[in-house]
C-alpha cells in the first residue's frame, strides 16, 4: 500500500494502515522539494500554528480530539506527549512533535519512508493521497485528469512568532480568558488600538490583487483583512478583551494582542490571530506598535500561501474513496476537511478503508452522530457549486432540542457515546 504525503493526515494514515497489518510505503518529497510554506524535511511538520485547538468537549476541536482519543489515533497521543502550556487548548513543542511522530513511523516494521517526489497517483489496490494543500503541480495536474474535474484553491496565511526575551514583560501580563496564565497579553487602549488598525490599513502587502479577500479562507484571515472591515473587527474577533482582566489596572482592556507559547521551553512566541501576507518590513513596522512588542525579535515573519483542495461532493463518497477510481482516498486538506485535527481525523479514516480495500473488507462510514462521521458526511455530500474547506463545527451534527448551551453537552455525550459503541463493535479498530 501506498500514501503520499508526510504531513498530519499521512502519517496518520500509514500508522492505521500498519495497525491492521498491512505493509505500507509513505512517500514525502521533502526535504528534497520544498513547499512554499514548510521549513524541514519533518515528517508532520506544522506550518501556521503550534496549536490544534480546544480540550474541551463543548468545542468542536475537543470533541472531534475525544473521538480521536477513543478511536487511538497516533497523532493525537504524540501531540499530548509535546504538549505546551496553552490553557484549554492543545499546543504542542512543534519540533518535538515532529520528532515523535518521525521516530514512530520510522520504528514501524510494516512501514517503508521514502524520501523522494511522486509526480503521478500510484498503482496499487489501496492508496491513500494526502500530500496536503501544497500538492505539487505534476500531482496535482494528474489528479485533475483522473477526476475530469478543476482543482480549486484559496490563500492561507501563517503567524509570526516571537522570541520571549524580547517582549517587554512590564508592559504585559500572564493570563488566560476566564482563568490560567498560559498566554502572554499585550493590553491596548483605545488610542493604541484604533492607531493599530489604521497602520494595519496603511500597511504594504507581498499579495498581488488577483490573490483579494474572495480566495481567503474565513478561518484563517489575515489581520490587515479583518482590520479593512470596520475599527472594531478586531476587537471583537482574534483581539477581544472578554474574561481578561489587567493586574495593573484591575479592568478589563480596550483589546489585546495574545501571545501563545509554540515551544516547551517558553522561548518562542506565537501571535494569536495575526496571520498576514504584509511584506516583512510592515510586519516589523507594524507589529511593533503593539505595547510590549516594541523591541520584538522576529523569528519567522507571517506568509501566506495557496491552498488546493478538490471538490469533494463530486469526487469522493463517505469513505472518502474517489469514485472514479475505487482505492483511491483523499485525506487532509486536500480532501476538503480544514484544520490540524480534521487533518488527523481524515487521515485515520483514510487509513482504516485502505487497509479494508486492501484486504477485501467492505468499507466503513462512521456515523453521522459522531463528529467524524458528520464531517466525512458533509465533505462528500455538502453543496457542490460553492464547495469550500470546512471546520469541523457542531453544525454538522445532528440538531438536538434546547439553546446552544444546552444543546452542545447533548450533541457532544451522543457524539461519544455513539463512537465508543462503533470503534467497540470493529474491536477497538484491530479486527478488520
Amino acid at each position: 500500500m501506498v500514501v503520499v504525503g508526510g504531513g498530519l493526515a499521512g502519517c496518520e494514515a500509514a500508522w492505521q494502515i500498519a495497525r491492521a497489518n498491512v505493509h505500507c510505503i509513505l512517500y514525502e518529497m521533502r526535504p528534497h522539494k520544498q513547499t512554499p510554506a514548510h521549513q524541514t524535511g519533518d515528517l508532520a511538520e506544522l506550518v501556521c500554528s503550534n496549536s490544534l485547538g480546544s480540550l474541551q468537549e463543548n468545542s468542536a476541536s475537543g470533541l472531534l480530539k475525544a473521538e480521536l482519543s477513543i478511536m487511538g489515533s497516533l497523532l493525537l497521543d504524540l501531540a499530548q506527549a509535546s504538549q505546551v502550556p496553552a490553557g484549554h487548548a492543545l499546543a504542542v513543542d512543534r519540533k518535538e512533535f515532529s520528532s515523535r511522530v518521525e521516530d514512530a513511523l520510522v520504528g514501524h516494521p510494516l512501514i517503508e519512508i521514502c524520501r523522494q517526489e511522486v509526480t503521478s497517483i500510484p498503482e496499487g489496490s489501496a492508496v491513500v493521497l494526502a500530500s496536503g494543500p501544497l500538492t505539487s503541480t505534476d500531482l496535482a495536474q494528474d489528479l485533475q485528469k483522473l477526476t475530469g474535474e478543476s482543482m480549486l484553491h484559496f490563500y492561507d496565511a501563517a503567524a509570526p512568532l516571537i522570541q520571549a526575551d524580547s517582549i517587554d514583560g512590564e508592559k504585559t501580563f500572564r493570563a488566560g480568558r476566564h482563568g490560567g496564565g498560559d498566554y502572554i497579553n499585550c493590553p491596548m487602549n483605545a488610542e493604541a488600538y484604533a492607531h493599530l488598525v489604521e497602520e494595519l490599513n496603511r500597511a504594504k502587502r507581498v499579495v498581488r490583487r488577483s490573490f483579494e479577500p474572495k480566495e481567503l479562507f474565513a478561518g484563517c484571515m489575515p489581520v490587515e483583512e479583518l482590520a479593512g472591515r470596520g475599527l472594531d473587527t478586531l476587537r471583537f474577533g482574534p483581539l477581544r478583551p472578554i474574561g481578561l482582566v489587567d493586574p495593573k489596572t484591575q479592568e478589563r482592556p480596550h483589546a489585546v494582542v495574545q501571545l501563545r507559547q509554540d515551544d516547551r521551553y517558553g522561548r518562542l512566541y506565537n501571535m494569536v490571530g495575526f496571520q498576514t501576507n504584509l511584506t516583512w518590513p510592515e510586519q516589523r513596522r507594524v507589529f511593533r506598535l503593539i505595547p510590549g512588542l516594541e523591541g520584538a525579535e522576529f523569528l519567522r515573519y507571517g506568509v501566506m500561501h495557496r491552498n488546493t483542495f478538490v471538490r469533494a461532493p463530486h469526487i469522493l463518497n463517505p469513505a472518502f474513496e474517489c469514485r472514479k477510481r475505487p482505492g483511491l482516498f483523499i485525506a487532509g486538506q486536500l480532501s476538503g476537511a480544514e484544520g490540524y485535527v480534521a487533518a488527523v481525523a481524515t487521515g485515520l479514516l483514510c487509513g482504516v478503508n485502505a487497509a479494508r480495500r486492501a484486504l477485501e473488507q467492505p468499507l466503513l462510514n462512521w456515523p453521522v452522530d459522531t463528529l467524524t462521521g458528520a464531517l466525512s458526511n458533509y465533505v462528500s455530500q455538502g453543496p457542490c457549486r460553492d464547495f469550500q474547506p470546512i471546520n469541523p463545527n457542531f453544525g454538522l451534527l445532528p440538531l438536538m432540542a434546547g439553546g446552544r448551551k444546552t444543546r452542545r453537552p447533548k450533541q457532544a455525550y451522543q457524539a461519544l457515546r455513539s463512537m465508543r459503541i462503533f470503534w467497540s463493535q470493529l474491536g477497538n479498530g484491530r479486527i478488520l
